[in-house]
């Protein structure tokens, strides 16, 4: 059995090889907070071996985040310094590979003003879209990763003295760093994912129906949309894994074609200052005509929902669609970590906010302009929520009107 210093090893291998793929004379930027420095030491020494000619790490402080939510003046809210997006436009010409890791405390951000938090993540968004969109054209390699944090190990698992050491555990579950080849493992899970894409793209689904207990709806799909998994490649055509764990296969909804109510059944972690804090929404509720957002409730953290369909206009419409089988090994661990990079991976879900160009044929090349003319939805954010369940059915309908099962009973009809 492997210790954990040697599955944090090949956990760190992994990110470098599988997630990024660093390549000789690359630079690699490293986005961590400091909690997480012994695992982001080991990701720059692996980016070395792997031939990187630079290494550069942006560290965090969850409690410095939250101390300038409560104390900052308000006009700390309406900037945002211009020497971080000159550095972020840099890294994007230099085809930097970054890594994002999060090791958020769910409830770090508990008390603090929703204005305040809403107003930052606006400023933000609009001084990184430069970097936001080479992220969502893939023009870069990127991968979001998770490092066992004090604070998010106790809200996932209450009352456990080893709450740190059974959060790693279940990470390295996830990731499949407990398999004896972890890239060989993840190379044969894309090959799954990709054949499931491939499938429902040869199809051409019409629209796509959803029922379950609190759901029903009906989303149209774009007739240049086709479905993509989360091993990409980058504008060299490199192959990177945007984010570990994945478990989904994915595509974009018509802008204004989705019609219906679509309930949620798992907590969303949503926003915050940089990028580990987050706010608590839970039993969301959101009916939706001609694509919009026309009535949003939830019985925990209503102000962050409310804030989140109002960022802008994109922001009451829906950008993503992804699939997981609810029989997948994060579903099936039973645990619920607060986090969307592993929650959205246990189960169904939507996003509120952008489309995803490469779910379009030849999007990653087009214009702003003409994404929307092909139905995709423009946004600053962009919000998983999860909506599966094992009483969840999802239908394919053709353009003849015939309808198909994709899933049943919560997982995959084929």
């Amino acid at each position: 059995m492997n210790t954990f210093e040697e599955k944090l090893d090949r956990y760190a291998d992994l990110i470098v090889k599988k997630g990024v793929n660093v390549q000789k004379d690359q630079i690699v930027y490293i986005l961590s907070s400091i909690e997480s420095a012994p695992y982001t030491r080991k990701l720059v020494k692996k980016s070395y071996e792997a031939g990187a000619k630079q290494v550069f790490v942006e560290w965090s402080d969850e409690e410095v985040d939250r101390t300038k939510l409560l104390l900052a003046p308000d006009e700390a809210f309406t900037e945002f310094p211009s020497w971080i997006v000159a550095g972020r436009d840099e890294m994007i010409e230099r085809g930097a590979a970054v890594i994002t890791i999060v090791s958020q405390d769910p409830d770090m951000q508990n008390g603090v003003d929703s204005e305040r938090i809403a107003a930052f993540q606006k400023v933000e968004g609009e001084a990184m879209n430069n970097l936001f969109t080479a992220f969502k054209t893939n023009k870069l390699s990127w991968t979001v990763v998770a490092a066992a944090g004090k604070g998010w190990a106790k809200k996932v698992f209450p009352g456990q003295e080893n709450s740190l050491d059974l959060l790693w555990e279940a990470i390295f579950t996830s990731v499949r760093v407990d398999q004896e080849d972890p890239i060989q493992a993840w190379n044969d899970h894309l090959d799954n994912l990709n054949s499931k894409a491939d499938y429902l793209t040869a199809k051409k689904y019409q629209y796509i129906h959803y029922k379950a207990p609190g759901t029903d709806l009906r989303i149209e799909l774009s007739e240049k949309h086709k479905w993509s998994a989360a091993g990409v490649k980058d504008s060299t055509g490199k192959p990177f894994v945007a984010n570990i764990p994945t478990e989904e296969v994915l595509t974009v909804p018509l802008k204004n074609g989705v019609n219906g109510t679509v309930s949620s059944t798992k907590p969303l972690a949503y926003g915050g200052v940089g990028a580990y804090g987050g706010n608590i929404i839970e039993d969301l509720t959101l009916t939706l005509e001609d694509g919009k957002i026309i009535h949003a409730v939830a019985k925990k953290g209503q102000e962050y929902l409310d804030h989140l369909i109002n960022v802008d206009e994109g922001s009451r419409y829906l950008g993503e669609i992804g699939l997981v089988p609810h029989h997948s090994p994060i579903s099936e661990s039973n645990i619920l970590f607060y986090s969307t990079l592993f929650d959205e991976n246990a189960s169904n879900h939507l996003a509120v906010g952008f489309g995803i160009p490469f779910c379009i044929e030849g999007g990653e090349e087009m214009s702003v302009e003409q994404l929307q003319e092909y139905g995709v939805n423009i946004s600053q954010v962009h919000a998983d929520f999860m909506i599966g369940s094992a009483e969840m059915d999802i239908d394919g309908e053709l353009p003849d009107g015939t309808r198909e099962p994709i899933f049943r009973n919560g997982n995959w009809a084929f």
